[in-house]
């Protein structure tokens, strides 16, 4: 709990972060660079003014260590995130949910807890959300209450402001994590080496592949550590509605991002649209970051064309529902398609779909690897190539297992032998 304050330190706030408004406001009227205005330097100047302030101070006792915390909060609502700033510097927090002013939780090792923070009042919050929103080029208003946004440092934002959340303006922030590679997932026995290794395998050969999840079960994470293994001389070309994914070390590298409609409606350029511009780019390698609407039929056709390779991103619960996902999608492109042609071509197109969870003790593990080996009445054929065994639940709740292989081979084994890749038998032998 924060210990009382002292009757005159809120005005002591108050005057400090006055006189600091017309310090920067003065600095951007004469046109001084960034060099002057970084976090170091404003805070050594707010620390200039409290002393010159507080020499001249008659507006009410203060504690000893209240200027410490007055020059802190100030810097927090100029030019920081409030009580947002320790969070997201936290490099154990994933992820930092507000659910209006006074109730703020993070997800750390992928479990939600309630912090002891808070916000003022909504006029705070909201001031801390425009800040975030300023160099976005996105408008949150009444008439756009909702709004999805990408900050530079990684940030991925969500914001939803009342009429719509009752409770008060709700932003969700996703925080970009360390990069995590092959051997990170390994450690953290999200897949196994006997996996990892057909993982690479597949995505050499071109075999195209579908990453299917639920939110923040690690799909993101995944494509990108399945991307290290595209060759570099490749060109590569992405597709996201909010840029997330990062493949900076990749050579030849295009990045393409949705934008929404303007003020006025106009301005969108939609993800269907940048698929199509995409197939004109020559690409090697497509990745869509997630297919949301009728560009999943767009990217099917790619395949079905002779694109192989390609990675899309679904959110669903399990394989099967991450095809039947794709089907429905296709159906929304405003075509004349029937529901059994859309599943035809998902099942001539797909050749690997992999699973994500976020298992109950806050691990991100996949679950499962299935091969489409075509349709049946009631939906897609699929062939398990390995799944998740639990073992044992420690009395922690740990949960203990292995991607285990089921024994059964792939069907798309040509394309291993085309591009010169030998896989042991072994390494899809049930124990």
């Amino acid at each position: 709990m924060q210990p009382p304050r002292s009757p005159g330190y809120e005005r002591f706030k108050i005057k400090l972060k006055e006189e600091l408004a017309d310090v920067l406001e003065a600095d951007s009227r004469q046109g001084f660079g960034s060099s002057r205005r970084d976090r170091g330097s404003i805070e050594a100047e707010t620390r200039q003014l409290a002393q010159e302030l507080l020499a001249e101070w008659r507006g009410g006792p203060l504690q000893a260590d209240e200027q410490d915390c007055a020059i802190r909060e100030v810097l927090e609502e100029i030019v920081g995130l409030g009580p947002l700033d320790a969070l997201l510097a936290d490099p154990e927090v994933s992820e930092v949910m507000v659910n209006g002013p006074d109730r703020i939780y993070v997800e750390r090792h992928g479990k939600i807890e309630r912090v002891n923070a808070s916000f003022r009042d909504t006029q705070h919050l909201m001031g801390m959300i425009d800040r975030l929103l300023r160099d976005t080029g996105v408008t949150l208003t009444e008439a756009e209450p909702c709004v999805d946004a990408s900050l530079p440092d990684g940030l991925r934002l969500n914001v939803i402001i009342p009429p719509l959340a009752l409770s008060g303006p709700t932003l969700t922030i996703r925080k970009k994590l360390r990069p995590f590679t092959r051997e990170d997932w390994i450690s953290l026995e999200a897949f196994n080496p006997a996996v990892a290794q057909f993982l690479d395998a597949c995505v050499k050969a071109r075999v195209n592949i579908v990453v299917s999840g639920g939110t923040s079960s690690g799909k993101t994470t995944l494509v990108s550590i399945l991307a290290t293994s595209i060759p570099a001389e490749e060109r590569l070309i992405t597709i996201e509605n909010v840029a997330e994914l990062e493949f900076s070390e990749h050579e030849h590298w295009v990045r393409l991002v949705a934008r929404p409609p303007n003020l006025e409606g106009r301005g969108e350029v939609s993800l269907r649209a940048l698929v199509k511009n995409a197939l004109r780019m020559r690409p090697d390698r497509i990745i869509l970051g997630e297919a949301r609407s009728g560009e999943a039929l767009d990217v099917v056709q790619a395949m079905l064309t002779g694109h192989d390779g390609v990675i899309t991103v679904l959110h669903a619960s399990s394989c099967h529902a991450a095809l039947e996902r794709l089907e429905t999608l296709m159906l929304m492109s405003g075509l004349d398609l029937s529901a059994d042609v859309c599943r035809r071509q998902v099942a001539s197109a797909v050749e690997l779909v992999i699973q994500l969870s976020h298992f109950p003790d806050g691990s991100r593990r996949i679950e499962n690897i299935v091969q489409v080996a075509g349709t049946k009445s009631d939906g897609f054929l699929l062939e398990e190539l390995f799944t998740f065994r639990v073992r044992h639940v420690t009395e922690q709740g740990k949960i203990e297992g292995a991607l285990e292989p089921t024994g059964m081979l792939p069907r798309f084994h040509r394309k291993f032998a085309t591009h010169n890749i030998r896989l042991p038998e072994e390494l899809f032998t049930h124990a």
